[in-house]
């Protein structure tokens, strides 16, 4: 039982670190994603998605359309 709300739990809540302040917050997911924590590795800054690596590349989609755009 317990196993099932941690997986549960694991899908549908995500934490994230603002971009701007560094501060943590919980959110639930719009869809489940085994990812947890989220954080956007443009932060403030003006660089563009091409500039990026394609590691960092995918974080920031990932933070764009669960922080972002939701």
């Amino acid at each position: 039982m317990i196993s099932s709300i941690l997986i549960l739990f694991k899908f549908w809540v995500g934490i994230y670190s603002d971009d701007e302040f560094g501060e943590l917050y919980i959110f639930i997911k719009h869809k489940p994603i085994y990812k947890t924590y989220f954080y956007s590795p443009r932060g403030m800054s003006d660089l563009q998605l091409i500039e990026m690596p394609k590691d960092k590349q995918r974080e920031q989609l990932l933070f764009d359309e669960f922080i972002l755009d939701n």
